[in-house]
């Protein structure tokens, strides 16, 4: 699989369709965002922590759209799953990320992965490498929204109070992009 992610981005770099590709690094044994602005950069190319598709958390659009407002004029790749993509297209509505200007490159999650997350879609459309594996039905959200309102807000009530304010949720959140984080306001 990351052999393909590899030409596809070579590609991409090559033909001069975009700048550079917000991706995965593997650098000293430790998996970090990285811009590869030059195809022979991508013998570090990553897909994860163990080069499974998706097992790294880290938010690559919000990269993206930091260096996008820096370059407003250029067109750049990101390595997206499922669920970066839908924050894209979420991005694009909100007009943070200009459609033109980005080259999703896809990947599916696992099978492992999807029902961890308990994603109904843990591919994006146009699939770079990687298999649509199926999708997996939300219980949770599906409990929740089979209760009545009282139940409904009594659970959301007890699931908030388990917050310690780690901000892990902003953090990995993929269509997360204000400058001033508002979840930090008291």
């Amino acid at each position: 699989m990351i052999d393909k992610i590899k030409q596809k981005i070579n590609e991409l770099l090559s033909d001069g369709s975009v700048k550079g590709v917000v991706a995965l690094a593997n650098m000293n044994g430790h998996v970090a965002p990285c811009l590869f602005q030059k195809g022979d950069d991508l013998e570090t190319l990553s897909l994860g922590d163990r080069d499974i598709a998706g097992d790294a958390r880290y938010p690559l659009n919000k990269i993206l759209i930091t260096i996008a407002r820096q370059y407003p004029d250029d067109t750049f790749g990101v390595l997206t799953r499922g669920c970066d993509e839908r924050g894209l297209h979420i991005l694009f509505r909100l007009n943070q990320l200009m459609p033109d200007k980005v080259v999703p490159i896809g990947i599916s999650c696992p099978k492992t992965l999807a029902l961890q997350c308990e994603c109904k879609k843990p591919w994006p459309d146009d699939i770079t490498a990687g298999e649509k594996s199926e999708g997996i039905v939300q219980k949770r959200v599906q409990d929740a929204e089979g209760m009545d309102l009282k139940k409904r807000f009594d659970y959301w009530t007890n699931q908030f109070s388990k917050c310690i304010k780690c901000y892990g949720c902003r953090d990995i959140c993929p269509m997360c992009f204000c400058r001033e984080c508002s979840l930090e306001c008291e």
